[in-house]
């Protein structure tokens, strides 16, 4: 007794033939190399060119998947629908609405696949990109690494507001015509001048901008402080919301201090 054959659709997997992954795949190949505009397919010219590359497949393979048939199918019946000649309109028309055009559906199947091809090779793209990154397990912070801390109570964005208004204030300030000055503090010499300064007392963050009006002096004057609080060679306070900002000694100002000698 023969065995029976099992229908040649159950389980049957994905056919590329040569260099298309379908027939929607196939037909936009066709569009592109004829030039067409996709909202107006020839359909006649593009079913001889579907069905000739169809016949000269069947010479190298045994088989064409059954979805290029049924697209083969498609292309001739809207084929035949498009060479039929219009009825005649025996009455005058309820509306301007145009006849429907029985290349739509086979438009708006290749649109849909477009949009999908287009989305599918940029995500195979970001992949491969991917595969080159070489992503590092986080690293524990060792014991005893000290943080770069400002001052309790004391915030970025604070500190960050008091010197958009020295600035703010300082360009005020400025006059129109200004000698441009060839040589700048360090910021190693600024450190010093600042912590010095707090040394014989506390001061406030404003005073500390007093020594010029460039732009120049006044970010290295910043970031001097931000150096000193980092270190906590000074302790940045604020007693309310609205209060100045003052410097004052602390912690490890004498351990900073050593470290400067031995630098220097």
């Amino acid at each position: 007794m023969d065995k029976l054959q099992e229908p040649s659709n159950l389980k049957q997997p994905t056919i590329k033939v040569s260099d298309f992954e379908g027939p929607l795949d196939l037909l936009l190949h066709l569009i592109r190399s004829a030039e067409m505009d996709i909202y107006d397919i020839k359909i006649t010219a593009i079913t001889s060119q579907y069905l000739e590359y169809l016949h000269q497949m069947q010479d190298h393979q045994l088989e064409v998947a059954g979805e290029y048939l049924v697209m083969a199918a498609t292309l001739m019946s809207i084929k035949s629908k498009m060479l039929l000649p219009s009825e005649p309109i025996e009455a005058e028309p309820v509306d301007d609405e145009e006849p429907a055009d029985p290349r739509q559906e086979l438009v708006d199947q290749l649109l849909e696949y477009k949009r999908y091809k287009l989305v599918a090779t940029e995500l195979k793209q970001k992949e491969q990109e991917r595969q080159l990154e070489f992503t590092r397990e986080a690293v524990a912070i060792p014991a005893g690494v000290v943080g770069a801390k400002i001052a309790p109570g004391i915030t970025l964005d604070q500190l960050q507001h008091a010197f958009s208004q020295v600035v703010k204030r300082k360009r005020l300030a400025q006059p129109v015509n200004q000698t441009v000055k060839s040589e700048t503090i360090s910021i190693t010499a600024r450190i010093d001048e600042v912590f010095n300064r707090v040394l014989r007392g506390t001061v406030a963050f404003d005073d500390l901008f007093d020594v010029g009006v460039v732009l120049d002096d006044l970010v290295t004057t910043f970031l001097a402080v931000l150096e000193l609080a980092k270190h906590q060679a000074v302790l940045l306070k604020q007693t309310d919301l609205f209060s100045p900002l003052t410097l004052s000694v602390g912690p490890r100002s004498e351990e900073f201090a050593h470290d400067q000698l031995a630098t220097n």
